[in-house]
């Protein structure tokens, strides 16, 4: 008996249609709710009176009749003049020893700002306040590369990494106006203007470009033989002697205060479609471009 009362639900079960959303019902008992909007109701929700109903909402940011919120909280001076500050974007010893690895950066010839913005992995935007590259700490302990290297900002571990390997380092301060003739030559040179001559440090940064620790490229040569000194006893190492080194030339080579490229003097114009170099002749033109003022 029980086996034929399976069999007829299953053969029921095979004849019924399969449950879908276009078979199910609700249960008798079950309460349908009421859609659509009552006649004559145009508030769309908004209710009867006020702000909602009006949209006239305060705008972003109002705090209604209290102190605002600005004027109680401290004052946080570490963002005071953000905008005014002069900004330094990174680049690491690590990343400086990986560009030489892969000969992005010729080391027979002093790296500065040109070089690296050369192998076109980072770059300068004078118009976020740019004013150089920050040579950072992170591979000091790996790098290994004589050169003569210029940069805008470091520290006091990275000069010795530097020192250490037997090259030399330089910080040198730009006007954002030579920034932007020497982070991009080519663009600068296709314009026709003159080479423009730098300007000194602002006197909030002169000290630092005036410091012999530092490196600066202001500060006395003899005084920056005796902190290279300083420096190599202070962290342990011998410092190589540059007087018998074959490149000698090479690592002592500098640029004027004025001077932006290297063979290239303030005032001349370099025309990349004849391929020549106009020098200034007259004595008034000559005189300004080789004095500060």
């Amino acid at each position: 008996m029980a086996s034929k009362v399976t069999e007829r639900a299953l053969s029921l079960i095979k004849s019924l249609p399969r449950v879908a959303l276009t078979n199910i019902k609700d249960l008798p008992s079950a309460k349908r709710k009421k859609t659509g909007k009552p006649a004559g109701q145009k508030k769309k929700g908004r209710g009867d009176k006020g702000q909602g109903a009006r949209n006239t909402w305060d705008p972003l940011g109002y705090e209604g009749g209290q102190s605002p919120l600005i004027n109680n909280v401290p004052l946080e001076r570490y963002y005071g003049k953000y905008a005014l500050r002069r900004q330094y974007p990174p680049i690491s010893l690590l990343e400086l020893q990986r560009l030489i690895d892969l000969n992005r950066v010729d080391i027979s010839r002093p790296v500065d700002v040109t070089a690296i913005c050369n192998s076109r992995l980072y770059s300068l935007d004078v118009a976020k306040n740019h004013f150089g590259f920050h040579l950072t700490e992170e591979g000091c302990d790996s790098f290994d590369a004589k050169i003569n290297l210029e940069v805008q900002w470091t520290s006091e571990l990275v000069i010795a990494a530097v020192e250490k390997s037997g090259g030399t380092i330089t910080t040198r301060y730009y006007d954002p106006q030579s920034l932007g003739a020497v982070f991009d030559p080519q663009t600068f040179f296709q314009k026709g203007l003159p080479i423009p001559k730098c300007k000194l440090p602002p006197q909030d940064a002169l000290a630092y470009y005036s410091d012999p620790n530092a490196r600066g490229y202001l500060a006395d040569p003899e005084k920056i033989l005796e902190a290279r000194e300083r420096l190599a006893q202070k962290y342990g190492y011998k410092l190589p002697d540059l007087s018998s080194d074959p490149v000698k030339d090479l690592l002592l080579m500098r640029k004027d205060p004025l001077q932006l490229f290297y063979g290239l003097e303030p005032g001349w114009i370099v025309n990349l479609r004849d391929k020549c170099v106009l020098k200034p002749q007259d004595e008034d033109y000559r005189r300004y471009y080789n004095t500060v003022y």
